[in-house]
């Protein structure tokens, strides 16, 4: 094993009360990582404190606030003497019509989706510096490579973080500090289940709903909890992203999960043909 794999770091991660976020919470202690994740409930970290004492710190923060974040991500850094992986998970998905926003969701998503990310981003920088480098992840999805109807939002919130993070890479890499953006593809988490928000659905689109997601119902139907999941464990995305960060020669982009690689190609596809025939782009072979 190497040295870097042996090495103790320190996490920050946002949203590291459920989901993926509680999944790279829990990889990180088991291979002997410290994490301070940030929860929307307290407590919602206890079960990882009592398995992993005194390697968890649990802070409440809204993502939302630049102000909270900065002395948030200071706490942070103080509770295990630096920061080495800053993680921004926090987000939340978003289903409607562009016809159908609200301008009030419309911006509350993107406080949360994208200027929460920046604000974590920025507050966590001078600290990474100190430490001599380390790492920045962004979340991301497939989504951020294409778009689908009903999720334009999403899909909005998506490459806009994929954009002010792939100019931070370059930014940063002076420190030492590197940034990857994790295309992620579908795995078992709450996104798509009862925390997801949608707009006021107009009947205009109830064909388009049907042909899209098979229900015009909005919210959409219960999903029976009993029912085996049909997305990957978030585990998964957990072990792929450490291995990432262990290798030297990593990207800035990461595509992970069995069926991102299949949505990337098609997206790409369909960005070339956007161009029409040649678009007058030499594209290469």
């Amino acid at each position: 094993m190497s040295e870097v794999s042996r090495r103790t770091r320190t996490w920050f991660i946002t949203g590291a009360g459920r989901g993926l976020g509680r999944a790279f919470a829990r990889v990180a202690l088991e291979r002997g990582d410290r994490v301070v994740g940030t929860v929307r409930k307290a407590g919602a970290m206890a079960d990882l404190d009592a398995d992993h004492p005194s390697s968890v710190q649990e802070i409440l923060l809204d993502v939302r606030d630049a102000t909270a974040v900065t002395i948030a991500v200071d706490e942070a850094a103080q509770a295990f003497d630096g920061l080495d992986i800053v993680v921004n998970n926090a987000g939340v998905g978003f289903v409607g019509a562009v016809e159908e926003l609200d301008e009030q969701q419309a911006r509350e998503h993107f406080d949360l989706n994208v200027f929460g990310a920046m604000w974590v981003s920025r507050a966590a920088i001078p600290h990474l510096r100190a430490n001599g480098g380390g790492d920045i992840v962004q979340i991301s999805t497939v989504g951020a490579i294409g778009s689908m109807p009903m999720f334009g939002l999403y899909n909005a919130g998506k490459w806009a973080l994929e954009g002010f993070s792939e100019a931070l890479s370059s930014e940063v890499a002076q420190f030492g500090i590197r940034v990857t953006i994790a295309q992620l593809g579908g795995f078992a988490t709450d996104w798509a289940g009862s925390s997801m928000p949608f707009a006021t659905p107009k009947p205009e689109y109830d064909d388009l709903r049907n042909a899209v997601f098979g229900t015009s119902e909005i919210p959409w139907p219960a999903v029976d909890p009993k029912a085996p999941p049909t997305d990957a464990d978030p585990r998964v995305a957990a072990d792929a992203l450490i291995a990432h960060l262990l290798d030297p020669d990593r990207g800035l982009r990461v595509l992970i999960g069995d069926d991102a690689h299949v949505h990337a190609t098609l997206a790409y596809a369909a960005r070339r043909k956007s161009y029409g025939e040649t678009g007058g782009i030499d594209w290469p072979s």
